[in-house]
């Protein structure tokens, strides 16, 4: 927790100092992360997922997809991924003209990062609460070798490290566009639309008018609009779950993600059923591919009149869901 080691480096005598003016770039924090020890009017927010950005905007932080300028000191607080961190600390390097800050916990690589910097520079610290660590380089290297953004994999489609299925296609969306039918409806959305693979399938067909990309992951739209550059296309930097479409429509297909941290949650797929069943027609259908093991069933049931469970394999379920419910009122 951040909010647990970083005043014990700049008040509990671990020995950080921050320039006393001037930005202060805080890279990927958590929604709720505490940054207390800082003055808020100094802070920056660089954050690519819409809910945590709106989040952050709402609690009066300046917020922003990128870097702006370049900053007195950097706080990058690791990610899952591997890639995206060692490219999240090679942006800061490139900016900040004081300390480098990594903050993350051990099951997000901190110890392996904390080891690579070690071997390109004096790091100080470690700050080791709360199961992470925090530490900092004074005066980062140069780190070009460990930027990385958007690029062409060897299918043929374009992605960056931190998004959903960085290496390719998945297998279980895969499955779910060969499940799809020909006819779909004239105005379609790809809810959770990821890096685009989806939507590029769905505009094969001549009688869509319309595909409606959703997507919370700001890096991961910018590819898909790389991906998917049908003029029917249009693009959406939202919240999955609570994104409203200005008409109703007649088809919502979507592999929608179950983690919002390490653990499964499957809060965040029935949230996605439900958005689902708002914005349909009331003959519109969802289709749906899921881990098998994952219990939506019944909120498919609350929401729909009708599933047909299509089968997929011992991993993947696919759902059709037909004819969304009524609102209670």
């Amino acid at each position: 927790m951040l909010g647990a080691r970083l005043p014990l480096a700049l008040h509990g005598g671990g020995g950080l100092a921050v320039p006393d003016v001037g930005r202060i770039a805080v890279f990927h924090p958590a929604e709720g992360a505490d940054l207390g020890a800082l003055d808020q009017r100094r802070v920056h927010i660089i954050q690519p997922s819409k809910p945590m950005y709106d989040a952050f905007d709402a609690a009066g932080y300046g917020c922003g997809v990128a870097c702006e300028d370049r900053y007195v000191a950097s706080i990058v607080c690791l990610p899952r991924a591997k890639a995206e961190a060692y490219a999240l600390i090679a942006q800061a390097a490139a900016v900040t003209d004081g300390p480098v800050i990594v903050d993350g916990q051990k099951t997000d690589g901190a110890d392996a990062v904390l080891k690579a910097l070690r071997k390109r520079g004096d790091v100080s610290g470690p700050i080791n609460k709360a199961h992470g660590k925090l530490y900092w380089m004074n005066t980062a290297p140069d780190l070009t070798d460990w930027a990385a953004g958007p690029a062409l994999t060897e299918g043929g489609f374009w992605t960056a490290p931190g998004v959903f299925s960085a290496d390719g296609v998945d297998v279980a969306s895969a499955m779910l566009a060969d499940a799809l039918p020909q006819k779909l409806g004239k105005t379609v959305v790809d809810l959770g639309a990821g890096w685009g693979f989806l939507s590029a399938h769905i505009l094969t067909r001549d009688a869509v008018d319309a595909v409606h990309l959703v997507e919370a992951n700001h890096m991961a739209l910018e590819c898909a609009k790389r991906n998917v550059t049908d003029p029917r296309a249009r693009y959406h930097w939202a919240d999955a779950t609570t994104w409203a479409a200005q008409d109703r429509v007649d088809a919502v297909v979507m592999n929608p993600p179950f983690h919002t941290g390490r653990a499964a949650d499957p809060a965040l797929g029935r949230a996605f059923i439900a958005a689902a069943a708002r914005m349909l027609a009331p003959s519109g259908s969802l289709w749906m591919v899921a881990n098998r093991h994952l219990p939506y069933e019944d909120s498919l049931s609350d929401h729909f009149v009708k599933i047909v469970d299509l089968g997929g394999d011992a991993r993947f379920k696919l759902v059709h869901a037909l004819r969304p419910k009524k609102k209670r009122s």
